[in-house]
């Protein structure tokens, strides 16, 4: 198994929209409208990547810099195709996206997730990659729902 973390290109959008089908990230249908400045720009700052078997892929990352800052940048989104989970494809992610963004100087990733005990593992996850735990903002997503923001520093 050679599994090839690369950026996205326009021919993966099928593949993509079949590895959306099956998590719960957002719908498929949302690919389009949210890449198409990343295909279509050249000078979009946005990068989309995804882990590769045989060229097919197999995962989706999405990451853009966080409006009105300097060398700070936001992962949007990260998935892994369901039947790809818990094999350490998520790691090899973020380790591509961290050195990606080392390479254009960026200082700090920060990442938002939900605190619904669905997501714990997703927190525990960023936990484990040595990001920090830096704010909870009380019903954000819905009544009873936080948004927990994890930060880390980059360039150490």
């Amino acid at each position: 198994m050679k599994i090839q973390i690369r950026k996205i290109i326009k021919e993966d959008i099928k593949d993509l929209k079949n590895v959306l089908g099956s998590i719960d990230l957002f719908p498929s249908e949302y690919l389009d409208e949210m890449i198409n400045d990343y295909l279509d720009n050249q000078d979009s700052q946005d990068l989309w990547f995804t882990a590769t078997l045989d060229e097919a892929p197999i995962s989706i990352g999405f990451c853009a810099p966080e409006k009105l800052t300097e060398g700070t940048y936001n992962l949007y989104a990260i998935g892994v195709k369901n039947d790809w989970q818990g094999k350490g494809i998520g790691k090899q992610m973020m380790a591509y996206l961290e050195n990606e963004l080392v390479k254009i100087n960026c200082r700090i990733l920060i990442v938002e997730t939900s605190g619904s005990d669905d997501l714990k593992l997703t927190r525990q996850f960023y936990k484990n990659l040595q990001f920090d735990q830096e704010a909870t903002i009380r019903d954000f997503w819905n009544e009873g729902e936080d948004k927990v923001v994890f930060w880390k520093k980059l360039n150490q």
